[in-house]
């Protein structure tokens, strides 16, 4: 079985430290590829970088997810999630829509805590579009983006650490995402200081994905119907049309 992570950023680096978590946590028999965008933002930081990372998420898609038995959008925010399962024939999931749904789970109340302040009301409105708004404590973001903070995680613990407990002591969460393929990593190092289940966005993705290998996606609301299209990747053209 293949799963195909999609990093909708365009940081290679980024996309190599997610292929090994992943490969790291995967069942026997599991083989991951990593794709990183083509174009776009070298990590998504606001509404007009996350508009080119759909498009650039379904164009990794048409290119790469050929053999792919599950596809993980593995960039927080989800670009192209629902786009993606109208087009595609294998289960597709997004590291947030996951993580929502495991820390729903996990208690009455989740936070999410993400780098970079544009991420707030993007993040919000994400969370109610998907149903999960009755269950969101709140969303807290630091000043450093997730790519900052993959550049030196260790100037952010501090921050990370006291924003993380913010979600508890004055949003009521009982458990807190920390959200972003920046962020991979340091929800080990934060559990010990939240008194709440912390979750790694990737690694709750990861499992969520993995459990999805083999299985029959549900019917999204549409189907793509195919359309003539100009100027595409001759992939991404070929799979709209």
């Amino acid at each position: 079985m293949k799963l195909l992570l999609i990093n909708a950023n365009t940081t290679h680096a980024i996309t190599d430290r997610l292929v090994a978590v992943a490969r790291a946590i995967a069942p026997p028999g599991v083989t991951i590829q990593g794709t990183t965008a083509r174009f776009g933002a070298r990590y998504i930081a606001s509404r007009a970088t996350a508009a080119i990372a759909e498009h650039a998420t379904l164009d990794a898609f048409a290119e790469h997810g050929g053999d792919a038995d599950a596809v993980l959008i593995a960039c927080y925010g989800d670009p192209a999630l629902d786009a993606l399962r109208e087009l595609a024939t294998v289960p597709v999931l997004g590291l947030a829509d996951a993580c929502a749904r495991e820390a729903s789970r996990l208690g009455a109340r989740f936070g999410v805590v993400s780098g970079g302040g544009a991420w707030k009301p993007m993040l919000e409105e994400f969370h109610q579009r998907r149903g999960h708004a009755d269950r969101l404590s709140g969303i807290r973001t630091i000043t450093p983006t997730g790519g900052d903070i993959a550049r030196d995680p260790d100037a952010a613990i501090a921050s990370l650490a006291q924003t993380c407990n913010d979600c508890v002591t004055l949003d009521g969460a009982d458990a807190v995402i920390l959200g972003g393929a920046g962020l991979v990593g340091l929800a080990a190092r934060l559990a010990p200081l939240v008194p709440v289940p912390v979750l790694c966005s990737v690694e709750t993705g990861l499992r969520a994905a993995f459990a999805a290998l083999g299985t029959t996606p549900g019917l999204p609301d549409t189907r793509h119907h195919p359309v003539e299209t100009l100027g595409l990747e001759p992939a991404l053209a070929r799979r709209l049309g």
